[in-house]
């Protein structure tokens, strides 16, 4: 075949959820991909906040990633190699998406399906080293065998003495036709979540029989896509709970997949859902590997693209912003769909031809009506650009730290180096609008004279460096992406180190102690620790100690927060920020009334669920109000019944009706219960009030 990408079955199609989500403030503005507002928006002035206090997560030295698949005939190609390592890329995944489930490494076949010439594993392994890059190898879970798995282990690592590190059991095995839609090859008779997890585990201890150094994952589903929510009969409970529970003691890490779906501007939109997937995935890892794990487990994203846009600047816009909230927020790599992949739909989008090609680099091919082609082999896509302005933002051992702006269609992202310098990745998804930014930063002075400005505007084929503007005011061309790398003013020599990780040590629904391990002094002794709290892009200080740990009064139930500890020595010098901790404050233990909150069923973007108020107090209860807050603004109440239920924002509130008015006391109870919705990660509410009175739950 001239071009085999093109003639793919769909399996090699990535899939993803299509979800409604509320109007964005994309959508309201008319920023559609391909369609321009009816009239160009002003000027608007942008402020953007840089803050050094406000610590993430430490940049990945395997973040940049993307994937390599067998039906590409140029995946060991020195051009195409060449490519990726100019990006940054730094982990390679193989052998390709749903085609892992049908693959067999030792006679290099995948029955059903197309196996390009030069795919081979050594073939890989060779463009691997080409590119600097570590490989993510995917063992065969729906037609395969623990057996095949470590056959695999011990050539690449025995026998050839590759050292392939981590190991992914099964691509998408959800999708095995089970939870309604089946693209996925599953032989085995049990489809069920928790079958999967117990292979899982025979898996892990015959590849590690072989190799003990390894690090194996396990598939699990992304907070509020397909099918999360949705339990088999016979499961403990949703897909990631069974697995987690079954074979979380076993695995090194979880390997996720998220194709965020809808238009462009719905894509965009939905960065926003990130914190929330990762808080709850975290939740969900220790809650159902335990605590003792989840230390160990770590979170790989190895498939990410959209629907809309896939090789135009919406693609590139998407990239470069999943990238960077991932990555700050702990996921170890992040890996592209797809390296090459054949062309799609074609379309204009934001005034470009679109292939809808899920790749970095151009196939080469064309419609199956000749009607349109491609650009030559292995020309860049906007994504590629992306990728590599990544590469220019975010260097391995970076530390991630809050940036936040005012204007919705602007996002932006830093991070701090050990050489002094601040990285600025800034984002303009308005296509048609300038805007002039002005960035104030906390904790750093910038040193004078220009910053390094790189840039990546729509439709252009390389990215641009210059220095120009100044480290507190930049102008952003419409669709683009720029990156200000500013030269810190103030000396380094002498600070003390970071303080290590944060961890809660005891907390009631009022107040939580915090403890870290020490700092190392710099030039002069540590005077004291301050403890700080994110409050979006700025930092509120909680306290201060010259211990290493601290108890913090007056937080509000229910409230998540993220803190970090920063050093200062007897010279006033202060150290990095701590890596962050995140908890979320409970509700009391005891109280007059107590809840419980209870989903019946979940069909994966809503549920029904029931609510038990309890009566503590001695006296009965004539006439109840309930109330509680979602935690986010994709949830919502549908309906309700026995009560009237209304939500305002998101707080909801449930008011009596004549029949369960009365609640007698010492134990008494009503029930109540709702359908709700939810359009992304579907966090539980944390707390609840009987008229005012904050309840325990259970």
């Amino acid at each position: 075949m001239d071009n085999p990408i093109t003639e793919r079955p769909r399996r090699w199609r990535p899939r993803g959820r299509r979800t409604a989500v509320a109007a964005s403030v994309l959508l309201a503005s008319g920023v559609l991909a391909g369609v321009s507002p009816s009239s160009a928006h002003a000027a608007v002035d942008v402020t953007v906040t840089v803050n050094t206090r406000a610590g993430l997560a430490t940049m990945s030295a395997l973040g940049l990633g993307v994937n390599h698949a067998i039906w590409d005939q140029h995946l060991g190609s020195d051009e195409t190699s060449d490519l990726l390592r100019a990006a940054g890329v730094r982990m390679l995944r193989y052998p390709g998406g749903s085609y892992a489930d049908i693959y067999h490494w030792e006679d290099h076949t995948a029955p059903g399906g197309y196996v390009a010439p030069n795919t081979d594993f050594d073939t890989f392994m060779a463009a691997a080293r080409r590119v600097g890059a570590e490989p993510m190898i995917v063992a065969n879970y729906g037609t395969g065998t623990p057996e095949e798995a470590a056959g695999w282990v011990r050539y690449a690592n025995v026998t050839k003495r590759y050292g392939v590190k981590y190991w992914t059991i099964g691509n998408e095995n959800y999708g095995n036709g089970l939870y309604g839609a089946s693209w996925e090859a599953d032989e085995h008779p049990d489809k069920r979540a928790s079958y999967y997890a117990q292979k899982v585990v025979e898996y892990v201890d015959a590849m590690k029989a072989v190799d003990p150094t390894i690090k194996v994952g396990a598939v699990v589903t992304m907070p509020g896509n397909w099918p999360d929510g949705l339990t088999a009969d016979g499961d403990p409970g949703p897909w990631n709970q069974a697995v987690l529970s079954i074979a979380g003691s076993k695995i090194d890490f979880i390997d996720v997949h998220w194709y965020p779906g809808g238009s462009a501007a719905e894509s965009l939109e939905r960065i926003s859902h990130i914190p929330d997937a990762i808080y709850l995935l975290r939740q969900q890892i220790e809650r159902f590997a335990g605590t003792e794990h989840a230390a160990r487990i770590g979170i790989s994203v190895t498939e990410l693209n959209v629907d809309d846009g896939r090789n135009t600047q919406p693609g590139a816009l998407f990239l470069a912003d999943a990238y960077s909230g991932l990555l700050a927020h702990g996921v170890f790599t992040v890996q592209w769909w797809n390296v090459h992949n054949g062309i799609g739909t074609v379309s204009t989008v934001a005034g470009q031809t679109d292939y809808g090609d899920f790749g970095l680099l151009s196939s080469g091919g064309c419609t199956a009506d000749g009607s349109v082609c491609e650009p030559p082999l292995n020309t860049p896509f906007a994504p590629y650009y992306a990728l590599s302005m990544m590469n220019l933002f975010a260097k391995a051992g970076d530390q991630f730290i809050r940036a936040g702006t005012d204007q919705p269609l602007v996002s932006a992202h830093a991070v701090r180096r050990r050489n002094g310098e601040l990285a600025v990745l800034l984002l303009n998804k308005d296509p048609d609008t300038s805007y002039s930014v002005t960035i104030d930063y906390a904790g750093f002075t910038p040193a004078p004279g220009a910053p390094t400005v790189h840039t990546y505007t729509n439709g252009a084929t390389e990215i641009t460096t210059t220095q120009t503007g100044s480290a507190t005011r930049q102008t952003l061309p419409p669709y683009s992406l720029t990156t200000l790398v500013v030269r810190g003013a103030d000396s380094l020599e002498g600070l003390p180190g970071a303080p290590g990780q944060p961890t809660v040590r005891e907390m009631t629904d009022r107040s939580v102690t915090i403890a870290w391990p020490a700092a190392t002094p710099g030039r002069s002794p540590i005077a004291k620790y301050e403890v700080y709290r994110h409050n979006g892009a700025v930092s509120e200080q909680l306290g201060e100690t010259d211990d290493t740990s601290l108890t913090v009064h007056n937080l509000v139930p229910g409230t998540r927060y993220t803190v970090n500890v920063l050093a200062r020595d007897t010279a006033g010098r202060v150290s990095w920020a701590s890596p962050p901790l995140t908890f979320t404050m409970g509700a009391p233990t005891s109280s007059t009334c107590q809840v419980r909150f209870t989903t019946v069923t979940d069909w994966g973007n809503g549920y029904v669920g029931t609510v038990e108020i309890v009566n503590n107090g001695e006296e009965p209860i004539t006439g109840w109000t309930f109330t509680f807050t979602w935690p986010t603004p994709w949830q919502e109440v549908s309906s309700g019944w026995s009560g009237t239920w209304e939500q305002s924002g998101t707080t909801v509130r449930v008011t009596s009706v004549p029949d369960n008015r009365h609640i007698p006391g010492d134990g008494g109870s009503v029930t109540t219960g709702f359908v709700a919705a939810y359009h992304g990660p579907n966090v539980p509410p944390g707390v609840f009030r009987l008229n005012g009175t904050l309840c325990a739950t259970s």
